[in-house]
């Protein structure tokens, strides 16, 4: 290495290896300025606020302009012409007697005037009980006394069947007119002397309807004692005659739930009922009716009626609707009945537990928020249970009768058949 080395260059520094602009000069507001500009602002704030809170007047009266709306010359309405321009016009007040009870003073007078009791005369504007006492009591003595006026015989009789006993209403026009002439005895006893005629009975305090069974008995016989009707001849041999029982049963059942058609089939055959040797209606001829799905609480048997006889060989005849009867002859059928008990039990179970388990969710020691909560949930539980089990108690009994039930029908009216052939023959 050699002695001679060149020589070592000096660091240059970072600040000036920086590349900077020159900054702007700073423009600056003379102060003077300022100070003018921020009082003029002021003077004009302060002058459009004397302005605002007094303004000149537009229109002056001095100055002639033009009137929008003349106020002094403004038409009133013709309501108002007639009343008085000033308190001295006013007429007198009437002078008033004692108060009378609010809204009734008006037909209390109106009362007074149609019942003839003289006004009371004006005293001071200050309520009088003696006076209101005295008052209503004018008031009832004048419509007792009006009352009695126009008042007929001394009991109100009633008739029990005024389309059928025309003769009554005279007794009892001739008892008023005898009350009118002031012999109200001879009315009585011309009203009493009467038959069909009672005092009227309290039908609501009366449970076992016992007033209705003594008028059954007190009703007025028929004087007649021979029958307007004549003896009828059979219009046919093949007849068959009211009082007649066909024999069948039934080919469907019946359930009361809903109405429909019933159908039954003829279990023995019917004959003429003169001489009993001709065939009518064979065995084995159907018959169509009707149920009535209506069934009353505690009802148990099902009413049905006969509309239609079709025999075997096609022929038909339209009946009037043959009664329907068991073997014994009672109306209706009775098999089995389901009132719902079932239904109605698990309604009254199920608001019971609703009831409980709202109950025993809540302790004894409660704040009014528990409290209240508790009482809203017990009444809408109440509520529901109620709803169901009234639900439960609608429900109407169903009646069902199985197929092949025996039954009976009744002929009601006489019919006229042809009899019916058999391979030719006539029976």
């Amino acid at each position: 290495m050699s002695d001679t080395s060149e020589p070592i260059t000096p660091k240059i520094n970072l600040e000036d290896l920086e590349i900077r602009a020159k900054p702007r000069p700073v423009t600056r507001i003379n102060r003077r300025v300022l100070y003018l500009l921020s009082g003029t602002g002021l003077i004009l704030i302060f002058g459009a606020t004397i302005f605002a809170l007094n303004p000149p007047s537009i229109f002056d009266k001095n100055s002639g302009g033009n009137e929008l709306y003349n106020i002094d010359n403004k038409p009133s309405p013709d309501g108002l012409e007639g009343l008085p321009r000033k308190y001295s016009d006013l007429s007198k007040p009437p002078e008033l007697g004692s108060p009378l009870p609010g809204d009734l003073g008006s037909a209390i007078l109106k009362v007074e005037r149609d019942l003839g009791i003289q006004p009371t005369p004006a005293l001071p504007f200050r309520p009088n009980p003696v006076e209101d006492a005295e008052r209503a009591e004018r008031i009832r003595q004048a419509r007792l006394a009006q009352q009695g006026r126009e008042s007929g015989v001394f009991f109100q009789l009633a008739l029990r069947n005024s389309g059928a006993l025309p003769d009554t209403s005279t007794k009892l026009v001739t008892a008023s007119t005898n009350a009118s002439t002031g012999n109200p005895f001879n009315a009585i006893s011309a009203a009493g002397s009467s038959t069909n005629t009672s005092l009227q009975l309290n039908r609501s305090n009366d449970q076992n309807l016992q007033g209705r069974k003594i008028d059954f008995l007190n009703q007025k016989a028929d004087g007649k004692i021979y029958n307007s009707h004549k003896l009828q001849t059979p219009a046919s041999p093949y007849q068959i005659m009211a009082g007649t029982i066909i024999s069948a049963s039934l080919i469907t059942g019946i359930n009361s739930d809903l109405p429909g058609n019933v159908i039954a089939q003829v279990t023995e055959n019917v004959y003429d009922t003169a001489t009993g040797g001709h065939l009518l209606i064979p065995q084995g001829a159907r018959m169509m009716g009707t149920y009535d799905s209506v069934v009353a609480f505690g009802q148990e048997r099902a009413l049905l009626v006969w509309q239609r006889i079709i025999l075997p060989d096609g022929s038909s005849i339209i009946i009037d609707n043959l009664p329907g009867t068991d073997t014994a002859g009672y109306a209706g059928l009775e098999d089995k009945v389901n009132f719902h008990t079932w239904k109605l039990l698990k309604g009254i179970v199920l608001s019971t537990l609703l009831g409980v388990s709202t109950e025993l969710t809540f302790g004894n020691q409660e704040s009014d928020l528990v409290k209240a909560i508790r009482e809203s949930a017990q009444d809408s539980t109440n509520q529901v249970g109620q709803s169901l089990t009234e639900r439960n108690l609608n429900i109407q009994p169903t009646i069902t009768i199985r197929q092949g039930w025996p039954l009976r029908i009744i002929v009601n009216k006489d019919m006229i058949l042809r009899p019916y052939i058999i391979k030719g023959a006539i029976r």
